[in-house]
């Protein structure tokens, strides 16, 4: 295999400079058939795996260049992490948001001292707004995905997974714009070099295993994306970066219809009393549809559980 563009010595560095905040989340045996762990960054701080990229990304800045403060745009996770970095710092911090973001997400940026800015969803708006806030007001941009600096700090999570049970035979990965499969390959092909990545996407938002299947990344409308419920998930292309890694460390893509996600969240709440937003369902969605019949090796298997941030309404319809 050749080099990846993020190394392994580089995601080992970003867990240096995040452990003081973004402490490691535990795997949490599920009560299924086989040994099935979730890995679950729902416990993480800001109640999803953007912390650690987030995170890592301004602690890398120099100091002079954080002091001026940071952007982002986010449907809501990694905003919440690029607010808390900056809190951490004591560095301004503007989030732009799409208008039909989940309110719980929204109030909870807010709520960690950071400037809310609402814009249309489509990918082009979200970048061209947040672009034009780093101008105007010398900010600088911490992409949601799309960078070595992300793209390491979500790897650490591959880092806890190997440390916590080296005989793990395939990790499930929830899929959006990349940053965190991209990661989690970064830190365990090397490691692990049999070990089996699958990617798990919404169908409604399945770009990904299309740029898979085809061998180029590929863009799906806004329009499509943005109806799925897994809103953490609604990009319409995975990062360049990240697709790059993915081509050379995941295995598979499978693609999850809108109920079973939703059910998957539910049954997380009944039987293993863990509170799951949608898209932190789309792995234990894709092995209980039984999408991944076939694709996975003998062995433990980790179901990665992106986030807990689930909008009070939706966690009232599944009790």
């Amino acid at each position: 295999m050749p080099p990846l563009p993020v190394s392994l010595e580089e995601v080992r560095a970003a867990a240096g400079r995040i452990a003081a905040v973004a402490p490691p989340t535990p795997l949490v045996r599920l009560p299924l058939d086989g040994a099935i762990y979730a890995k679950a960054e729902n416990l993480q701080r800001t109640n999803s795996f953007k912390l650690r990229g987030a995170f890592n990304f301004l602690s890398s800045l120099e100091p002079a260049t954080r002091a001026r403060g940071v952007v982002a745009h986010s449907s809501g996770n990694h905003a919440q992490g690029v607010a808390y970095a900056a809190r951490h710092f004591d560095v301004p911090a503007v989030i732009v948001i799409p208008h039909d973001a989940q309110p719980i997400k929204v109030e909870r940026t807010l709520a960690l001292g950071a400037e809310v800015v609402r814009c249309e969803d489509s990918k082009e708006e979200r970048a061209r707004v947040a672009a034009k806030v780093a101008a105007e007001r010398g900010l600088t941009l911490v992409p949601p995905y799309d960078h070595p600096w992300i793209v390491a700090g979500q790897g650490t999570i591959g880092l806890e997974i190997e440390a916590a049970l080296p005989e793990v035979a395939n990790v499930l990965v929830c899929v959006g714009g990349g940053g965190l499969i991209a990661g989690i390959g970064s830190a365990l092909r090397p490691l692990l070099p049999d070990v089996r990545i699958v990617g798990v996407e919404p169908a409604l938002g399945a770009d990904a295993g299309e740029s898979f299947a085809r061998g180029e990344l590929v863009s799906w409308p806004a329009d499509k994306v943005t109806s799925t419920i897994a809103d953490g998930a609604r990009t319409q292309s995975l990062g360049a970066l990240n697709f790059a890694i993915v081509r050379e460390t995941v295995s598979a893509f499978v693609a999850v219809e809108e109920g079973a996600i939703l059910e998957a969240a539910r049954w997380y709440l009944q039987h293993a009393r863990l509170v799951v937003e949608p898209t932190g369902a789309l792995t234990l969605a894709a092995l209980r549809e039984g999408l991944v019949d076939g694709l996975l090796a003998p062995g433990p298997t980790v179901l990665l559980v992106s986030g807990g941030n689930i909008a009070p309404d939706t966690l009232a319809t599944l009790v």
